[in-house]
């Protein structure tokens, strides 16, 4: 029986040692047919965080639900199985530079499905149609521009019908017209195709305007979560600085030194 939430994370920690510590005790709930940002500055935890759920890493503590399925008691074959039906857009698209544009999008087909060369070109010429770029088929990943690159890397993403879509960093590096274009594919092919997206940004304004639901990381702990228009009014000072991206706050300008005074007269 399906469950409300896609996705489930009770208190969740990572550490890569006892030492170094990167998430305590994170807790979230991603329901299906959402967009969901976790958002945070750099070093937040962000992209760790997707590769916990996506069963990369293990987490210290807790427990993370997929679809209803434990991910830590999943041996190697049922993490195979479960991240089939996830997809996971990479910050800088990932492409196989060897293979065309038609090849990268068809090779999880390949890899994964029986379905005779015919369909998968079907799919594939489909999968195009969705990101503009059904054209380009012939081209190879040194032909494009970003924009198109991170188009193409949607469209191979999709392939295979996720239940779940991973989207990290997916607005870095883009002119404002690619941005503009990713952005409504993300909300777009999310709804139509009827799955569930996490997307982690720190691309505050065009993540608010696409996504039901913010996370708010800092330093590894959940320090708010909310609806956009929520995060956007915000008290908290550490979320308002972060969503108005102002320069003074509880994230200093200034990295921790001595005072200026004492600094020079040491010359």
């Amino acid at each position: 029986m399906a469950t409300e939430n896609l996705v489930e994370i009770s208190g969740v920690g990572y550490s890569y040692d006892k030492r170094r510590t990167i998430l305590s005790d994170i807790n979230m709930k991603i329901p299906r047919g959402k967009v969901v940002a976790i958002m945070g500055i750099s070093g937040s935890g962000k992209t760790t965080l997707l590769r916990l759920i996506a069963g990369w890493f293990k987490p210290t503590q807790g427990d993370i639900h997929v679809d209803g399925v434990l991910t830590r008691e999943l041996d190697r074959d049922g993490l195979y199985k479960m991240r089939r039906r996830m997809g996971m857009l990479f910050q800088f698209g990932a492409l196989f530079t060897d293979l065309s544009i038609y090849d990268n999008v068809a090779f999880q087909m390949r890899e994964h499905t029986d379905l005779p060369e015919s369909m998968i070109r079907d799919v594939v010429m489909l999968k195009l149609h969705a990101v503009g770029l059904r054209g380009a088929h012939n081209l190879m990943p040194s032909e494009l521009s970003g924009g198109m690159s991170r188009r193409v890397a949607l469209a191979r993403a999709i392939a295979l019908d996720p239940m779940l879509m991973m989207y990290d960093e997916p607005f870095t590096g883009l002119d404002p017209i690619s941005l503009g274009v990713i952005r409504n594919l993300v909300r777009r092919l999310n709804d139509t195709l009827g799955s569930t997206s996490i997307v982690v940004t720190h691309d505050v304004q065009e993540a608010l305007d696409i996504v039901d639901y913010v996370y708010y990381l800092s330093e590894g702990v959940m320090v708010a979560h909310g609806t956009p228009e929520e995060m956007r009014a915000s008290k908290d000072p550490l979320v308002h600085q972060f969503v108005w991206g102002e320069a003074d706050g509880p994230v200093a300008y200034q990295y921790p030194s001595r005072k200026f005074n004492e600094e020079l007269e040491l010359v």
